[in-house]
């Protein structure tokens, strides 16, 4: 129990700590905001917008939040600003919930196919293959075998990357070098980890947007290819996103959902940003699971993400 209760405790310090910045620049102005005010009134809620627009929450999502706290304001008749803080994490809670955000328990959770197969995507620069990195750190802590794949050929330097990445992390790598067919590269990978019984198979891909077009059919291409080794694959599309960029962000989440079928985010650099309201913005326009979040640079920084942890954390006292 100490074990597992020391690790418990390790996570939430690194979750607090990760969004340090975010909570500090939200409340602080939230508390000027306040200042000299016994009740929610339009001035207040006016303010409130603004401070969720600064916190990169997103016009839609901000105005939707706001707009439930005035129907409450409204059936309550009165309600005292000791009381905002309160209701805006309820409302930002059952925002998360609606949107599909689920609590993902940890890494050693079976899978029901084997091997599960994760497809990553998303610009370069996001962090992507630091966060493959990761999430293979974190499956073989936990007891799964892991097999990577090269399939971003693109760039030179993206193959060496991961080749580095897995030396480091000790799990096998299949690639073919730069400008090798990317479908090809995950039709190995997924050989290999069927042949070995591996637990989890994560293929890297190109992170370029300079045509919508090709990279459809390009990861189109790739996941045809893989279903004639696993037939359901993949299982598990990841958009790797940079929660630093904020609204650049919602916009690379706008491209590659038009792509293709991605089916979880993992939102990068939140201990280097105080916008860290894009994780709800995202959520709510999407209506995508934030699956991991990015909260330094240690392999075990990056956490399955969990709603009641997160808002747990944003507005702890």
């Amino acid at each position: 129990m100490g074990f597992f209760s020391f690790f418990s405790r390790e996570k939430k310090e690194t979750l607090d700590q990760g969004l340090a910045k975010t909570k500090e620049n939200f409340f602080s102005k939230i508390t000027k905001a306040l200042l000299g005010k016994s009740s929610v009134d339009d001035e207040v809620l006016d303010n409130l917008e603004e401070i969720l627009i600064g916190a990169d929450v997103g016009v839609e999502t901000t105005l939707k939040i706001v707009a439930r706290i005035q129907e409450r304001v409204a059936r309550d008749k009165y309600m005292g600003t000791s009381q905002l803080n309160a209701i805006l994490r309820e409302e930002i809670t059952a925002l998360l919930e609606e949107n599909r955000s689920n609590d993902h328990q940890d890494f050693s959770t079976p899978f029901n196919d084997r091997p599960y197969v994760i497809m990553v995507v998303g610009v370069n620069g996001v962090g992507k293959t630091t966060t493959i990195a990761k999430l293979a750190h974190q499956y073989k802590l936990a007891g799964k075998s892991v097999v990577l794949g090269a399939a971003d050929t693109f760039r030179a330097a993206a193959v060496d990357q991961i080749r580095i990445w897995s030396e480091r992390v000790g799990v096998p790598l299949v690639e073919h070098g730069m400008n090798a067919d990317p479908a090809a590269v995950a039709f190995d990978a997924l050989t290999k980890g069927k042949n070995d019984r591996a637990d989890v198979v994560i293929i890297d891909t190109a992170g370029r947007l300079h045509n919508k077009v090709n990279l459809m059919n390009e990861l189109s291409k790739i996941k045809r290819v893989m279903q004639k080794v696993v037939p359901d694959a993949p299982h598990e599309i990841l958009l790797v996103l940079d929660a630093s960029t904020g609204q650049n962000a919602v916009e690379q989440c706008r491209q590659f959902t038009q792509a293709t079928d991605v089916n979880a985010l993992a939102l990068t650099k939140l201990d280097g940003t105080a916008k860290g309201g894009v994780v709800i913005g995202i959520s709510d326009q999407f209506k995508i699971p934030v699956k991991y979040i990015g909260l330094g640079e240690k392999m075990t920084d990056l956490q399955l993400f969990n709603r009641g942890e997160f808002v747990d954390s944003l507005f702890k006292e």
